[in-house]
């Protein structure tokens, strides 16, 4: 699981399954660029634990846009010289149940240009560095995991604008990896289930909304976020380099889907 000499960014890695994620990836070996939008002090403190500057540095970025999104890879490129994984794990869920008939449009927009359009931009840009890279036919030229969710494989009632994103992520892995592939750029998804998370932590803030959550998995209980990361890690190891355009269910058996 080592990834000695790779350069990997990974989005929303101040907190949570994000955080996770940037400690495992600096553990096997790898320099790590991440971003944070508000939380400075943790996403800082983050950054010394693992290593400080020359190895894992903290990027201010709210990834609103795919302009957001291609600064960000620009950014990361300029501070370690290349980029071999992308990993895409930001996101916001409005956690107020939302009607369509009466979602407002402002939301909706705040949805898409935070969960997708800046996932155009960061791809876009991570993918264009890593085609630049040189490398021998059949080499590996770089990573990518697209962190989607159970949401956008069964949809969610009153969330659709959340749905329709991770949604339109599974799409997107499917699309890359069949464009990608033969490039030696590998484009996967990870669809992880609720999980202990700051976002999540309303939904699960009283008994009854845990019964209802707990009631759907058959495991009996939420992820923790090293149960995301992990598969995130392995993904971009040599020991994932038969698989291209997955989609990796991590969601205690709820949703047997690909």
């Amino acid at each position: 699981m080592a990834l000695k000499g790779k350069v990997a960014l990974i989005t929303g890695g101040a907190r949570g399954i994000g955080a996770s994620t940037v400690r495992l990836f600096r553990q096997a070996g790898a320099r790590v660029a991440f971003n944070y939008r508000t939380a400075k002090d943790r996403a800082e403190s983050l950054a010394t634990e693992c290593g400080g500057e020359s190895v894992c540095r903290a990027f201010a970025k709210d990834l609103d846009s795919a302009e957001a999104g291609r600064a960000l890879v620009q950014d990361t490129v300029a501070a370690f010289g290349r980029i071999d994984c992308l990993v895409v794990n930001h996101g916001i869920w409005p956690p107020d149940d939302a009607p369509i008939a009466t979602m407002d449009e402002r939301q909706w927009r705040r949805t898409m240009d935070v969960n997708l359009d800046s996932v155009f931009g960061l791809v876009q840009a991570a993918v264009a560095a890593m085609q630049r890279q040189a490398a021998s036919k059949g080499e590996v030229r770089g990573h990518v995991v697209l962190v989607s969710s159970t949401a956008g494989q069964r949809g969610e009632a009153f969330h659709a604008d959340y749905a329709v994103s991770k949604g339109a992520l599974i799409s997107m892995t499917k699309s890359l990896s069949s464009e990608l592939a033969a490039q030696g750029i590998y484009v996967n998804c990870v669809a992880p289930g609720w999980v202990d998370t700051e976002m999540s932590a309303p939904a699960l803030a009283t008994d009854a909304g845990r019964a209802k959550i707990f009631g759907t998995i058959p495991l009996g209980r939420v992820a923790r976020v090293e149960e995301i990361a992990a598969p995130i890690l392995f993904l971009c190891t040599p020991w994932a380099g038969f698989i291209s355009g997955e989609v990796l269910n991590v969601n205690g058996g709820a949703v047997l889907v690909g």
